[in-house]
């Protein structure tokens, strides 16, 4: 009877660890480390071509609207008629919004599944950084506090 207990209390120990294990492997996939300066530098310069328009938070109201939506992620503000505007709050780099209609958020999905011409003079984490931007979908407006999207309605 010790023998079975000794196979029990080793399996409930193997269990745990192998949870244990898990845990931690999807709290790294989930995690994503904030980006670096060479991507928002290059981020910048592609959503202003792909015609973003930059709104900067040079004000407390801006500041306020800016912080009010997710870094680094694109949120879609649906406007009446079935226009939508995509906002992009980058509070570290220039701290500023960039605001851009459908046609905008289609053209910088393609600048940036371009490839890359000069591989030498790409950061390390360059192709995560933008797998992370393609690979999600746009957060709705709806959810996100309301001084938001009227704030940033004056600059469609």
């Amino acid at each position: 009877m010790p023998e079975v207990s000794r196979v029990v209390s080793l399996s409930c120990i193997s269990l745990a660890t192998l949870a244990a294990g898990m845990l931690v492997q999807c709290t790294s996939l989930f995690a994503l480390e904030p980006p670096s300066k060479p991507f928002l530098d290059k981020n910048s310069f592609y959503l202003s071509s792909a015609g973003f328009k930059v709104h900067f938070a040079n004000d407390a109201a801006g500041k306020r609207a800016m912080h009010a939506l997710p870094s680094h992620r694109f949120v879609v503000h649906n406007l009446s008629g079935g226009d939508v505007r995509y906002l992009y709050s980058e509070p570290q780099h220039c701290v500023c919004v960039f605001i851009g209609t459908r046609d905008a958020y289609q053209n910088y999905r393609a600048i940036l599944r371009q490839p890359i011409q000069q591989p030498d003079d790409v950061a390390a984490d360059y192709k995560s950084q933008v797998s992370a931007v393609l690979d999600g979908d746009p957060v709705d407006m709806v959810g996100n506090p309301p001084y938001a999207a009227e704030y940033f309605h004056n600059y469609y």
